[in-house]
């Protein structure tokens, strides 16, 4: 019953920070307006609460949202029941299909992961303090290319999976237009090796938002080396942000 109460607070809590402030909705859309267009197939990956797929939905944008959290899945499908153009996938991706076991910060669900990495690199770490990983679940993981191969090709896919990016890129070999990943200050070298990965898939323009600002820094494209050198001179406090990629 107490672990219930604290998940379900955990998801409240959650609900509050990404559907509140006025302003959000508008900063999305102008910043994903930039990739996506009426009728567009978006991916989400990592879909959380489901906010972002709020402003994919608003660009007109069909969506497939890809959440492993049971709790998180159960509140993805209460709040788009009634939307025809959301289908939501309750599984993990990585870089082959099977099973994944999932650590869950059930007071924090935002950063529950399948990451032992990324939770050792948190353990510790300045600004991470009080946040504890209590419970593991196996949850079914399959490819992005499986994915796509269901749904067929996205014009753009948020990668939000908490230090288990690169596992998703791994499993991609089929790239679409565009492209965003989360990283943090604590996993640079998975940041940077998610870059050297995205080049591979044949990515050569990037810039970056910090945070939930919203806003991408730079303004202009990037390629792949200036990108790099950007994520490795953050200063700690910068906390996260989300890459985005695109072919040309």
């Amino acid at each position: 019953m107490l672990e219930s109460l604290r998940i379900a607070r955990g998801v409240i809590r959650s609900l509050s920070i990404y559907y509140g402030g006025a302003r959000r909705p508008d900063a999305m859309d102008r910043l994903y307006g930039r990739f996506i267009r009426p009728g567009d197939l978006v991916f989400d990956i990592g879909a959380h609460v489901g906010d972002r797929i709020a402003a994919f939905r608003r660009l007109g944008a069909r969506v497939v949202a890809v959440e492993p959290q049971p709790a998180l899945v159960k509140t993805l499908r209460l709040l788009y029941r009634r939307d025809r153009a959301v289908v939501i996938e309750a599984v993990a991706l990585g870089r082959r299909s099977g099973a994944v076991e999932l650590q869950l910060n059930i007071d924090n669900p935002t950063v529950s992961t399948a990451s032992e990495e990324f939770v050792s690199a948190a353990r510790g770490a300045p600004g991470w303090e009080g946040q504890h990983w209590t419970k593991r679940i196996q949850v079914p993981m399959t490819t992005l290319d499986a994915l796509i191969a269901r749904h067929g090709m996205p014009s753009f896919a948020k990668i939000d999976v908490e230090g288990f990016e690169a596992e998703v890129l791994a499993g991609l070999t089929r790239p679409p237009v565009a492209l965003s990943f989360e990283f943090t200050t604590i996993q640079r070298d998975l940041a940077c090796a998610c870059v050297a990965r995205c080049v591979a898939l044949g990515y050569a323009r990037f810039d970056a938002a910090l945070g939930e600002s919203q806003n991408l820094v730079h303004g202009q494209w990037l390629d792949a080396d200036a990108i790099v050198r950007w994520i490795v001179e953050l200063p700690h406090a910068a906390n996260s942000g989300d890459v985005y990629a695109t072919l040309a």
